[in-house]
C-alpha cells in the first residue's frame, strides 16, 4: 500500500508514534530516530525483560527501525541530513524554535529534498496564542472541555480526565490521514509541503462533533453537549452476574426492551404511547430497564436482545480483552515471539482491503537496533 515510501520519524510518546505505526503497518519504511536514552515511552510501564521495551512502546512502534542520534553532535546531524535527502516524509514533534536551532526546520529540510512531506506534530496550532506551548494528553483534555463531561453525566462536580490517552491517539489518527492526503497531493502534483497537525485543534474537532450542541448556532439555541451522551441514566445496566450495555436507540425500543424482559403492562402505559411521552419519561424508562436486567444472566439477556434486533453487549473487563472471542476469531490479535522480549500479544491494523494484504510487521525495535545500518563509526 505505502511500500516504497521512506519515513524519518523523530517523534516520541504516543501522538507521533501512533501516526508512524499506521504508516509502517501500511508498508512504509519507518526509521525511528531516537535521542540517546530513547523514546521516554519505552519506560512508561514495566517490561517483561528489557528495561527499554515497555508495553506501550511495543504497541506503538512495531514495523520500525531504531537509530540513535545525538543531534547536538554535527556528525549525527550529518547522518540525519543524509537520510532526509532520500526521504519521502519527515515527521517530528520537536518545538519550532528547537528544530530550527538544529537546522531541521522546513526550509532547511526542503533544501535537501524539495518534494518532501514535512509533518510537524504540535500541541497547539501556530495561529493562536497558545502556539509553542507544551501539550500532553491531560492538558488537552482540560483545555478542550473534555474533563467536564463526566461531571455532567454523574453529578460529581470535580472535573476528571477520561482514563485513556485519547487526545494523543486521536491526534495520531489525524496526523496519519493528513500525511497520507499529502502523499496523494504529491502523486498528483509532484509537490511536497509542510503539514502542521495540532493536538488541541484535532482533539477539539473530534470532541465537538456532537458536543458543540446548541452552540452550533449564533445565537445558541440550547446548551452544549449531546444530551444522550451526558444523560446520567444512560449507563451499563446490572445483571445477575455482571453488567450489560443495551442501547434502545430508537424511542420505541425503550418499551420494546421492557416488554421483552416481561413487563408488557409498564411498556404499554398510555404515557409512553407518543414520542413526546417517551422523551419525557426516559429517566423512568432507564430505571425500569435497570430493575428488570438485574433478574437476568448476562449471556441470556444479550442473546434475547440480539434475537430481537436490539444492540447489546456484555460489559467486559479490560483484563479480559486479550481473550475477547470476536477479536480472537477475526484475527485482530497476533500472538508471536519477539526476538528479545518473548511471547507477545499484538493488535493488527484493523482495516481490511480487498486488493492488498498487510504483511506481518517487524517487531518493535530495541533502542539503536539499526545503528549499524546507518552509521559509519
Amino acid at each position: 500500500m505505502l511500500e516504497g515510501l521512506r519515513v524519518i520519524d523523530m517523534t516520541s510518546v504516543v501522538f507521533g508514534p501512533y501516526c508512524t505505526q499506521i504508516l509502517a503497518d501500511f508498508g512504509a519504511e519507518v526509521i525511528k530516530v531516537e535521542a540517546p536514552g530513547g523514546d521516554v515511552f519505552r519506560y512508561g510501564a514495566p517490561s517483561a525483560r528489557s528495561k527499554a521495551m515497555g508495553p506501550g512502546y511495543i504497541a506503538l512502534n512495531r514495523g520500525k527501525q531504531s537509530l540513535v542520534l545525538d543531534l547536538k553532535q554535527e556528525a549525527d546531524r550529518a547522518i540525519l541530513r543524509d537520510l532526509l535527502a532520500d526521504a519521502d516524509i519527515f515527521i517530528h514533534n520537536v518545538r519550532a524554535e528547537a528544530i530550527e536551532r538544529l537546522g531541521f526546520d522546513y526550509d532547511s529540510v526542503r533544501a535537501l529534498a524539495p518534494d518532501i512531506i514535512y509533518a510537524h506534530c504540535v500541541g497547539f496550532g501556530s495561529g493562536g496564542p497558545y502556539a509553542g506551548l507544551q501539550a500532553y494528553d491531560d492538558v488537552i483534555q482540560a483545555a478542550s472541555g473534555t474533563t467536564t463531561l463526566l461531571p455532567r453525566a454523574d453529578g460529581n462536580e470535580r472535573p476528571r480526565y477520561l482514563p485513556s490517552l485519547i487526545a494523543d491517539k486521536v491526534a495520531g489518527l489525524h496526523a496519519a490521514y493528513a500525511v497520507m492526503a499529502a502523499v496523494v497531493h504529491r502523486l498528483r502534483t509532484g509537490q511536497g509541503q509542510h503539514v502542521e497537525v495540532p493536538m488541541f485543534e484535532a482533539f477539539s474537532s473530534f470532541m465537538l462533533k456532537e458536543h458543540l450542541g446548541g452552540n452550533t448556532f449564533e445565537p445558541p439555541v440550547g446548551p452544549p453537549c449531546y444530551g444522550r451522551q451526558v444523560d446520567p441514566d444512560r449507563q451499563p445496566f446490572p445483571t445477575r452476574d455482571g453488567y450489560v450495555s443495551i442501547v434502545p436507540y430508537r424511542l420505541d425500543h425503550f418499551t420494546k426492551v421492557i416488554a421483552l424482559m416481561g413487563d408488557e403492562a409498564f411498556a404499554r402505559e398510555e404515557r409512553f404511547a407518543t414520542p413526546e411521552g417517551l422523551i419525557a419519561g426516559q429517566a423512568e424508562l432507564y430505571a425500569r430497564i435497570a430493575e428488570l436486567t438485574a433478574g437476568f444472566a448476562t449471556d441470556k439477556l444479550v442473546a434475547l436482545m440480539h434475537a430481537n434486533a436490539i444492540p447489546a453487549m456484555p460489559v467486559r473487563d479490560m483484563a479480559d480483552m486479550a481473550q475477547e472471542p470476536h477479536l480472537e476469531a477475526s484475527g485482530f490479535f497476533m500472538r508471536r515471539e519477539h526476538p528479545t522480549e518473548g511471547a507477545l500479544v499484538e493488535m493488527r491494523e484493523p482495516s481490511r482491503f480487498s486488493a492488498w494484504e498487510a504483511p506481518d510487521p517487524a517487531p518493535a525495535p530495541l533502542l539503536g537496533e539499526h545503528d549499524r545500518t546507518y552509521r559509519n563509526d
